[in-house]
C-alpha cells in the first residue's frame, strides 16, 4: 500500500463523522452498482449505528491522492471483529484484502479479539487462510406455500453446499496432519 500511495485509517463509531459515513456509503453503494444488486442501507443507518453503538463500529477507510478512495464496514463483538461491507471508488492492486482481511487482522490481535469472522462467500478467501464455514441465517416466510418451496430448496442446496465446502478445503493453505 505504501508503494501506491494509499493509507488507511481506522476509525469507531467515536472518531466517525458524518462525512466519513457518507463516504462509506458511496463505496457501499458502489459494489452493489457493480453486482446488480440493491443496496438496502442507508447513510442514516450507518450514522445511526456508529452513533448508537460506537465501540462496536470499526470503519477502515483507505485513502489515494488526498481522497477517500475505498473503505471496509466491521461489527465488534467482545471477542470478534466481524467483517460486513467493503466498497470502492477506484481499484487498487490487494487494496481489498489489505482493508478487508490483513490490518483487520491486526486490528483484532492489537485489540486482543480472539477471533475473526472475515464474512460468508468468497472462494477467492482460501488462499488467505480463510476456510469455508456454515453459516446460519434465520428468516420467516408468512406464505404456507411459499415457505414449503424454500423449505425444499434450501433441503437440496444444503447438500450441495456441504460437498461444495470439502471440495473446497482440499485447497487450503495449511498443512494437514495425519490422522495418528
Amino acid at each position: 500500500m505504501v508503494e501506491a500511495g494509499i493509507t488507511l485509517e481506522l476509525l469507531d463509531g467515536h472518531h466517525t463523522s458524518e462525512a466519513q459515513w457518507e463516504t462509506f456509503h458511496a463505496f457501499y453503494q458502489s459494489t452493489f452498482d457493480k453486482k446488480w444488486g440493491v443496496a438496502s442501507l442507508t447513510p442514516a443507518f450507518f450514522k445511526a449505528l456508529g452513533a448508537t453503538m460506537p465501540d462496536q463500529t470499526l470503519l477502515i477507510l483507505a485513502r489515494h491522492a488526498g481522497r477517500y478512495v475505498a473503505g471496509a464496514f466491521f461489527l465488534r463483538g467482545a471477542t470478534t471483529l466481524y467483517g460486513r461491507h467493503w466498497g470502492c471508488a477506484a481499484e487498487f492492486h490487494s487494496l481489498h484484502f489489505e482493508a478487508c482481511y490483513y490490518r483487520a487482522i491486526d486490528y483484532c490481535i492489537e485489540q486482543g479479539l480472539s477471533r475473526f469472522e472475515a464474512g460468508a462467500q468468497g472462494e477467492h478467501k482460501i488462499s488467505r487462510g480463510f476456510l469455508p464455514t456454515p453459516t446460519y441465517s434465520a428468516h420467516w416466510i408468512a406464505h404456507p406455500g411459499f415457505r414449503r418451496a424454500i423449505q425444499e430448496f434450501v433441503t437440496r442446496e444444503r447438500l450441495a453446499l456441504e460437498e461444495q465446502m470439502q471440495a473446497l478445503l482440499t485447497h487450503s493453505p495449511f498443512k494437514s496432519t495425519p490422522p495418528t
